[in-house]
């Protein structure tokens, strides 16, 4: 993730090659500067290795869904710099560190987020966060390392970013709030507008 930016991961599921540069471009003149290409996308590699060149320097870009080891290398020679997954996989941790890209892979448990950290993971995406919830959250938050950064994805919205955020929640990755298939360039920069937006007040409360 890049350092001093806001904490918002735009999860693009969908998106094709055709429109990953425009959409990309969007988000980062909306103040959103990391962006998640999930592996189910059609033509995923080719989204991730357009758009992480023509933002290079405003933007990180990785891949999301990632659940093999090859993976990993395809989305390395993309010039993708992060790699998020729905489950803890060491070896994919694994492989993502030794590419030298940031690993986030999905938890629901301390046991599944002490073991990603004890893989190495560079931070923890709790999903679905909704089911979880902020309380869950919170308890976990208390005998997590303090310095991991905590992602909750899946029901994360402008409606409780202060709640997640409280729990000690570091940011969120938002998907089809922001971003599906056939959504126009316009109605997703005014989105993510409005998104950073709220994601600003919640900072602030």
């Amino acid at each position: 993730m890049m350092k001093d930016h806001r904490h918002l991961i735009a999860i693009l599921r969908g998106i094709t090659p055709e429109e990953a540069v425009a959409v990309c471009e969007a988000l980062a003149r909306a103040g959103i500067s990391i962006i998640e290409v999930p592996l189910n996308s059609p033509q995923p590699i080719d989204s991730i290795r357009a758009a992480a060149k023509a933002l290079e320097g405003r933007a990180s870009v990785g891949a999301g869904t990632v659940l093999k080891e090859d993976d990993v290398d395809a989305v390395a020679a993309a010039s993708g710099t992060f790699i998020v997954s729905p489950d803890c996989n060491e070896a994919v941790i694994a492989r993502t560190r030794a590419r030298g890209l940031r690993s986030y892979p999905g938890v629901f448990s301390p046991t599944e987020a002490f073991r990603a950290i004890r893989a190495g993971a560079h931070g923890l995406k709790f999903f679905p966060a909704e089911v979880l919830g902020a309380a869950g959250i919170k308890a976990m938050k208390a005998v997590l390392p303090p310095e991991i950064p905590l992602y909750a994805v899946g029901g994360a919205n402008p409606d409780n970013f202060a709640e997640f955020l409280a729990a000690g929640c570091t940011g969120f990755g938002i998907g089809s709030y922001l971003y599906r298939p056939g959504t126009t360039v316009a109605e997703i920069a005014a989105r993510a507008n409005a998104l950073v937006a709220a994601y600003d007040r919640a900072r602030t409360r």
